[in-house]
């Protein structure tokens, strides 16, 4: 498929596409014209990228990664490294530790919002 169709599919920008690209989380084949064609597998890598941005890992981080995930196939990778782990079990804490302050702020929120309802009519 072309670049627009991987857009278009995986609710990517092309110039996203072209960033991933240059940042070897994806990888194109060239028409003899130049153009980008990718195999049905982009749309799957591309969401699995997505969805590591949005966990907050940058790009040299989801790169590492992206080789020790399981393929479409469900077959695993074996290039998962010690190293990897530790940092990405980090990652997780990371994670983990934001989402517990989320709720905490949630929580104040909440008891702001009940306090200040209070004689709203």
């Amino acid at each position: 498929m072309r670049i627009g169709e991987l857009a278009r599919r995986s609710g990517v920008s092309e110039r996203s596409l072209r960033y991933y690209e240059t940042q070897g989380l994806l990888k194109a084949e060239r028409t003899p014209g130049g153009q980008r064609q990718y195999g049905e597998w982009a749309v799957d890598r591309v969401i699995r990228v997505q969805a590591l941005y949005a966990a907050g890992l940058n790009s040299k981080k989801i790169a590492q990664l992206l080789p020790c995930m399981r393929d479409t196939d469900g077959g695993p990778s074996e290039a998962a490294t010690g190293q990897l782990v530790v940092e990405l079990a980090s990652e997780r804490d990371r994670i983990n530790r934001l989402i517990t302050d989320l709720i905490r702020s949630r929580d104040v929120l909440d008891e702001v919002i009940t306090t200040a309802s209070v004689g709203v009519s």
